[in-house]
């Protein structure tokens, strides 16, 4: 929600779309990061370090490239409305991705 939300604010300033979701998906990697493995996947085998952080940058970094092509696509073929309504969708899709790594990946000891 907070990657949507400075999305659609950086875009409707008047920033192009691809450095808008580089910029929201740093937004929303900064707080995810922590509180998933503080939160969502705390237990005895997981823990939040170095090891976890790079796992954690090499999945952003390929789920970053993804969702930035395909909403410069959109941009492109349909205009930032759709832009803005698309990005939670592709989102949702890349989240799932993400949670299953997180969960059986990232944040293992």
């Amino acid at each position: 929600l907070i990657d949507w939300g400075v999305v659609v604010g950086l875009t409707h300033l008047g920033l192009p779309v691809a450095p808008a979701n580089v910029i929201g998906r740093i937004t929303g990697a900064l707080i995810g990061f922590w509180l998933n493995g503080k939160l969502t996947f705390a237990d005895d085998g997981n823990t939040v370090g170095t090891a976890q952080f790079q796992r954690f940058m090499l999945m952003w970094v390929s789920t970053t490239v993804l969702s930035t092509l395909a909403l410069t696509q959109i941009d492109d073929v349909l205009g930032l409305r759709w832009v803005w309504l698309a990005k939670p969708a592709i989102e949702l899709a890349l989240g799932a991705v993400g949670f299953v790594l997180s969960r059986h990946w990232i944040y293992k000891r």
